[in-house]
């Protein structure tokens, strides 16, 4: 099993960016999949990237496309997730996740507990 703690969230203005990471424990991560998920207020939780867990293949949805990018330091045994650009609507708690292969669904085995990202007009 692997344990996941995520950290850098916080309050933001429209337009600035944000690194969120996500430290592992127990089996590493270079052991999984990792992802990123959020769930905003009042909206099913959702994904946003993913890395694979052998070549780094990275998968992002279209909404994060081009200004978050997700990777990973093995030696470190921390993935992080780089928002840029950064838009009210990414305004969710965000979620560290991990899994054999990388899924786009909600559908992953291991989770953090989620750390806030405001972003304000």
């Amino acid at each position: 099993q692997v344990q996941l703690v995520e950290s850098g969230g916080g309050l933001v203005q429209a337009g600035g960016s944000l690194r969120l990471s996500c430290a592992a424990s127990g089996r590493t991560c270079s052991s999984y999949a990792m992802g990123w998920l959020r769930q905003a207020p009042g909206k099913e939780r959702e994904f946003v990237g993913g890395i694979g867990r052998f070549r780094g293949n990275t998968y992002y949805a279209d909404s994060v496309k081009g200004r978050f990018t997700i990777s990973r330091d093995n030696v470190k045994n921390t993935v992080y997730l780089q928002m840029n650009s950064l838009k009210p609507e990414d305004t969710a708690v965000y979620y560290c996740a991990a899994r054999v292969t990388v899924t786009t669904t909600t559908q992953w085995d291991y989770w953090g507990q989620g750390t806030q990202v405001t972003v304000s007009s």
